[in-house]
């Protein structure tokens, strides 16, 4: 598993976000805070406080992200 912080402070970056990671099989998970949810929840990701930068879970086989970080490098702070 892999940690980053990103920020998704717009409907467009959330919406592109979800579009982006969903091409991916691995698992994703939003934390902020004590709430975690499924980044590839459009509806999930909305229940955020998402003027604050999020850490992004990437689970990952065998902990190769260098595809995913790739496609996510414009979200990450």
């Amino acid at each position: 598993m892999k940690t980053v912080q990103i920020s998704l402070n717009s409907i467009d970056k959330v919406k592109s976000f979800v579009n982006d990671i969903t091409k991916f099989d691995y698992d994703f998970d939003l934390v902020s805070g004590r709430y975690v949810i499924d980044a590839k929840s459009i509806m999930g990701i909305f229940s955020l406080d998402l003027s604050k930068p999020i850490d992004l879970n990437i689970h990952t086989e065998g902990g190769s992200t260098e595809e995913v970080m790739e496609v996510i490098k414009s979200y990450l702070v």
